[in-house]
């Protein structure tokens, strides 16, 4: 949610999904919206049938990398697409959950937006790396 204006950010994010592009199609949608309504509609539309939707959440399941690589290669398996979901300051707005599949934890400690997205794409190489055996991981 939101959009990021910090370049710095914005590059090194780019500089992940260009990585994860060896590997899997990828597109990063920014939504804005003026109420929470509007911003359930919004993601609704830019989801697919199908979807799996991961919310960032504090307090949502924890994992180390392994872990993420071996839950990630399984999503991709069987779902037809799969959305990681960044929230904003004041989390997710209810008309949402139901589109929620489930929920994932970066860390315990509270992130801001954009430090949360970068640590997500590059974990989500990471992830990748680690099943295709490269030597990122190391």
């Amino acid at each position: 949610m939101g959009r990021c204006r910090d370049r710095r950010v914005s590059g090194l994010c780019d500089d992940y999904v260009q990585r994860i592009r060896r590997h899997v199609s990828v597109e990063i949608v920014e939504v804005d919206a003026r109420s929470d309504r509007a911003l359930v509609d919004r993601i609704g539309r830019s989801l697919g049938a199908g979807t799996r939707v991961v919310a960032l959440d504090e307090e949502g399941r924890s994992m180390d990398s392994e872990g993420f690589a071996r839950h990630l290669q399984q999503l991709l398996a069987a779902h037809p697409g799969l959305a990681f979901l960044v929230g904003g300051a004041d989390g997710w707005p209810d008309g949402l959950d139901d589109r929620i599949h489930e929920r994932l934890s970066l860390s315990p400690m509270t992130l801001p937006h954009r430090l949360a997205r970068v640590v997500l794409v590059e974990q989500i190489y990471r992830a990748l790396s680690i099943a295709h055996g490269e030597p990122y991981h190391r």
